[in-house]
């Protein structure tokens, strides 16, 4: 990872619909700060998300991830389609994962 590097993620349905994202990393602090723009094309708006690592005793014990939408506007239309529910239940599932890994 590097500062203008850029990356690209496309999820495919089990029914074969995609979707997809990219953005370019803007800020790489290894390892407790990730900058980087999102975008989901098809005329939604660029956003800057800022994902922070807090360590205690060596361990990651926090993730918090800031989105920065460019307007209340595109907030609210993000907010509309669902997204919101999806990651709940996808930091649910990651939440149950990793405590089995303890």
């Amino acid at each position: 990872l590097r500062p203008g590097g850029a990356w690209h993620f496309v999820w495919r349905r089990s029914e074969g619909t995609e979707m997809g994202m990219r953005g370019v990393y803007r800020e790489v602090t290894p390892p407790e700060r990730l900058v980087s723009t999102e975008s989901w094309g098809g005329g939604w708006p660029e956003t800057l998300n800022t994902l922070v690592l807090s360590e205690e005793n060596g361990k990651t014990t926090t993730i918090r991830n800031t989105v920065l939408y460019p307007s209340k506007e595109a907030r609210d239309a993000a907010l509309g389609t669902g997204m919101k529910a999806g990651m709940s239940e996808s930091f649910d599932r990651l939440a149950e994962y990793l405590a089995g890994l303890s």
